[in-house]
């Protein structure tokens, strides 16, 4: 048996994972008193939202302990499984690194890594495929061959309400956060070689749209044949122009939306809300 890990910033909360059959390592968020949450599972999205908005300091998130890694390969291992372990983008934490550093403390063999390069919504998305890919009968060489593909027309953005808190967080140079934060002006962001870019301005909440969707066409439209998910932090009405384009243009009669948790929220901030789709490129055998 082939079994999936990710971990909480792919936003797959423990009962959807369940139905999945994968596994999530909780990230963790320390808040300003001191006190650590485990992403997903301590605090709700909701309630998180809430607290970040009035905090005074930003909180900080972190990577799993090595020793949650090691505990399920060892496991996996002396049930004869297999790992297929699928991460945030190294180049914004340093879970992938640890996972594979519990790998080689397990000293076991039988762990594949993909490094998503991506994050969130982008993240759940290659999850799903390996779900799919697993569950239509492929070795674990061809799942880890295909997401490799696969994520190469891989798109997520999104638009952020306030980049301070990228910029507080360290994932957005402070001259970019100024140049894209002027008033009135909504900043788009997406991830481009594993790390967050600007993507775009436009000005007030209907501009956003309107930017979102130009970006879905010039980024090689959205495929009819893979999954694609909304995703917003605090407020599910501004996720809903998105759903309306997904049941318009995609047929979809249940569009795919979920809420960013705790950990990628404390750096997109409230009021953030995106999507992210495989373009009309990805072709998989």
């Amino acid at each position: 048996m082939i079994r999936i890990l990710t971990d909480s910033a792919s936003d797959i909360l423990p009962a959807e994972a369940e139905q999945l059959g994968v596994t999530v390592i909780p990230l963790n968020v320390t808040l300003e008193d001191g006190s650590i949450l485990r992403d997903g599972i301590d605090m709700t999205p909701t309630e998180y939202y809430a607290h970040l908005a009035s905090c005074r300091k930003l909180p900080t998130t972190s990577q799993p302990s090595p020793e949650l890694f090691e505990k399920f390969y060892l496991e996996a291992a002396a049930a004869g499984d297999e790992v297929l372990g699928i991460f945030l983008s190294h180049e914004l934490s340093g879970t992938w690194q640890c996972a594979k550093l519990a790998a080689d403390l397990a000293n076991v063999d039988n762990v594949l890594f993909v490094d998503s390069a991506t994050v969130c919504l982008g993240e759940s998305l290659l999850v799903r495929l390996a779900v799919q890919l697993r569950d239509a009968g492929k070795t674990l060489v061809q799942i880890a061959t295909d997401l490799e593909h696969a994520k190469e027309h891989l798109h997520l953005v999104a638009a952020i309400d306030d980049l301070k808190y990228l910029r507080k967080g360290g994932r957005l140079p402070a001259a970019v956060a100024v140049a894209g934060g002027m008033l009135g002006i909504k900043p788009l962001i997406t991830i481009k070689d594993g790390k967050v870019a600007m993507a775009g301005k436009a000005r007030g909440l209907p501009g956003a749209y309107v930017a979102l969707f130009k970006k879905i066409e010039e980024l090689g439209g959205i495929s009819p044949d893979f999954a694609a998910v909304a995703g917003y932090s605090s407020s599910l009405r501004e996720v809903q122009p998105i759903e309306n384009y997904f049941r318009e243009n995609l047929h979809m009669s249940e569009p795919l939306v979920r809420q960013i948790g705790c950990v990628i929220g404390t750096h997109a901030g409230p009021g953030a809300f995106g999507l992210a789709f495989f373009d009309k490129g990805l072709v998989l055998e």
